[in-house]
């Protein structure tokens, strides 16, 4: 127990200190988690005004407050979590756990056939730190939200999905190339540089 407790002190000492988290209070953004979405955005150009987002595993809402600034009020964004989030102007809210099918069907609905610009996944599990536990769960999830993807995604859209090296991460780079023209992976300066996660970055989605 005491273990615990000092590696949780430590964790949030580091979390106190990291210049991210201090930026993002800073800047009004709820999450340090902002500024990998906002990367990409410099880098890859993904997000433009007037876009409709689809956004998985949105609590606390970073990357949901990110996208609505940048599709603007023509813009569209609907969010899915399984944990509760405050509200947003400017995003659709779907509270539930997206791998039950209720939830999956709650968010087509709320997408209501429009056609969907890009969907964005910062989803991770719950990590209980044995990587052989927490590996397939990670990738199911990508998988998921991949499915999704194809499943609303307009021709020429993009996909932006937080994946862990490791088992069944080639497989997913390769099913996910088969569907868009390019896809590449980034690793943003705002992720920790000790963790596996990288983010897939798909464009140019084929259709089905």
């Amino acid at each position: 127990m005491a273990k615990k407790r000092s590696s949780s002190k430590a964790w949030l000492k580091e979390h106190r200190d990291d210049p991210y988290v201090q930026q993002a209070q800073r800047d009004g953004y709820r999450s340090r988690a902002c500024y990998k979405l906002l990367e990409l955005q410099e880098k890859d150009r993904l997000i433009r005004a007037g876009m409709t987002v689809v956004d998985l595993g949105s609590a606390p809402g970073g990357w949901s407050q990110v996208a609505a600034d940048l599709v603007g009020h023509q813009g569209r964004v609907v969010a899915s979590d399984i944990l509760p989030m405050d509200s947003l102007a400017g995003v659709e809210f779907i509270e539930g756990d997206f791998t039950e099918d209720e939830v999956f069907e709650r968010i087509l609905a709320a997408i209501d056939g429009e056609p969907v610009d890009i969907v964005i996944s910062d989803m991770a599990p719950n990590m209980s730190g044995v990587t052989a536990v927490d590996q397939p769960k990670s990738m199911y999830l990508v998988e998921l939200a991949l499915d999704m993807a194809r499943r609303v995604l307009a021709p020429g859209g993009s996909f932006v999905a937080k994946v862990f090296h490791g088992e069944g991460f080639d497989d997913l780079f390769r099913d996910t190339r088969d569907s868009f023209d390019k896809v590449m992976t980034r690793k943003p300066k705002a992720s920790r540089p000790r963790s596996r996660e990288v983010y897939l970055v798909a464009t140019g989605f084929r259709g089905r």
